[in-house]
Parts: structure tokens; sequence; C-alpha cells
């Protein structure tokens, strides 16, 4: 096989793997890294012996994220806070195949749901029902026996699917409460904002120990809302609010002096929030240091 097609056959799944590689991973460097090697391994491999690039490809691209995050399990159990998953833009007007792997279920809120599985189980939830594989390809790519990998997956499911918003706000709805909920902050409204809360709210705030942010998840409108009342009106002059489209769904960028200081996703349910995901770690926010270039494509609250 000539190298050109080599080339050419990995590039038309690249987007596929770095889809399962973040979603496996959570951060856009180790995503690329997994990309990367595999793309080493597939240049390296006698792929005449090859029947399925694509099943080859996402069976290393797999092998490769399971044993990465296993690593990456035990150093986050010393990370300061809690742990989210580093936030990505995604362009308002994606591709075919961009779409197909990047804004489905890539939410913050999943993303941190899957926390609760290990690598392996991880793997068979997002093969099976992100990317549609079915389980006797499960487990030829784990090694594992059919009814084991059905087994993980069913585990799976209740650790995840059991918390997930049943109703998805659509994206008018969430604009209008997103809106809503910067200006009563800035206003330092007190009354406004905790109206805007459900009575389970919780808010989850990634600091990495490198700028002020709750260590433990916040939860109750009354202490969830101070947290915003208090600190909205602060430097107006410095702070700018702006829509973008991140993990498949709109956020919320906050700038400080111009550079980016959080990123910010909610769960809403029955027109109140009942979940905040606040990235402030700036190693999570280095995908945006560029954002300056294009704020005037961008809708400012």
């Amino acid at each position: 096989m000539e190298d050109n097609d080599s080339i050419e056959i990995f590039d038309r799944h690249r987007q596929r793997l770095f889809g399962l590689a973040y979603r496996m991973l959570g951060t856009r460097d180790d995503a690329e890294d997994i990309v990367q090697e595999t793309y080493i391994r597939w240049h390296n491999a006698d792929r005449d012996l090859i029947e399925s690039a694509e099943a080859w490809l996402v069976t290393a691209a797999t092998r490769l994220s399971i044993d990465r995050l296993r690593k990456a399990s035990r150093d986050r159990q010393s990370y300061i806070g809690p742990w989210l998953p580093e936030p990505i833009m995604i362009s308002p007007d994606p591709s075919p195949q961009e779409n197909a792997e990047l804004a489905s279920d890539l939410s913050l809120a999943f993303m941190a749901l899957l926390e609760r599985l290990s690598p392996t189980e991880r793997a068979v939830f997002l093969l099976h029902d992100i990317f549609d594989c079915d389980y006797t390809e499960i487990a030829r790519i784990l090694e594992r026996s059919e009814p084991a990998v059905r087994q993980m997956n069913h585990r799976a499911r209740e650790r995840v699917r059991s918390d997930r918003v049943r109703h998805r706000a659509n994206d008018a709805e969430r604009v209008s409460l997103m809106r809503n909920f910067v200006a009563a902050s800035a206003a330092g409204d007190a009354r406004a904002v905790i109206s805007l809360l459900a009575p389970n709210v919780a808010l989850v705030s990634d600091g990495g120990g490198k700028v002020s942010a709750a260590r433990k998840i916040v939860t109750g409108p009354d202490r969830v809302g101070r947290i915003f009342y208090m600190t909205g009106p602060m430097h107006p002059d410095r702070v700018r609010e702006y829509f973008v489209d991140v993990n498949g769904e709109k956020g919320v960028l906050t700038l400080f002096d111009g550079d980016p200081a959080a990123i910010t996703t909610f769960e809403i349910n029955d027109g109140q929030i009942t979940g905040i995901y606040r990235v402030m770690n700036p190693e999570k926010l280095k995908g945006f240091a560029t954002i300056n270039n294009s704020l005037g494509n961008l809708s400012q609250i």
C-alpha cells in the first residue's frame, strides 16, 4: 500500500479517533497524543494483514486510551478540588464529520459522569452507546467475553444514565435562562439569582489549585446563588461574558482583562438550573487563548 494511501485512510478516521480519545481522557493534549501514537502504530503495521482499517484504528486508540486513563486516574486522586474535563470549542458551523464525532454527548456534565466509571467500563460504554459498536466487536477490542462486556455496559449505564437530565432544554430556553442568570449575578440581585436555581442545584468548580475556586461541590440554591451574586458585581469594567458553543452546547465564556477566566455550562430542567459546571483552571483554558481574534463573531451577554 502506498504511503499516501495510508495517510488518506488514517485522515478519514482521525476525527473519530480524537472524539473517542477525548471522551476517554477529557483533555485535548491527551487525546491528540493518542491520535498521534495510533498513527505511528498504523504507519508501522503490516497493513496487508489488516481486514478493516477502521476496526484496527479504533482498537489501537481504545487500548492506548485505557492505558493512559489508568495512569491519569491515579494522578487525579491528588488533584486539588473537583476535576472537570478541558472544554473544547465547537465551531458554530461544524462539518458533518465534526458534528457526528464531537457534538453528541460531549457536555461537561456528561463527561463528569463518565468519571464514575473504570477505564474499561468507560471504553465499553462509549464504544457501544456513543460510537455504535456491537458487543461482539467490543469484546474483540478489549479481549473480553461478550457476556462480560454486556455486564460492564449494564453497570456503566446504571451509573451514568440514572443521573442524566431526561428533558434537555432547547437552545432558545438555555440562552434565555443563562442570559437572565448572568445579568442577575452581575447586578448582585440575590432574589433573582436564587429564583433561577432548582432546589437540588449543584455547582462544580475546577480551579485545579491554580485560581480561587470552591474545592468541594457546592449544593443548594442559597449556597450556590451566594457565590454568583456576591462575586458578579465585582470588577464590572474588567469582566466581559460571551455565549460560546462549547462541548456541543451553549456555554458562557468569561474574560477578565481580555483573558479567558472561566468556561461555564449549565444543566437545565423544567425551567430551572440544576447543575453548573465551571472550568477556571487556566491550564484547561489554553484552547481559548486566541479568543480575542473572534470576539466579533460571538454574542456578548
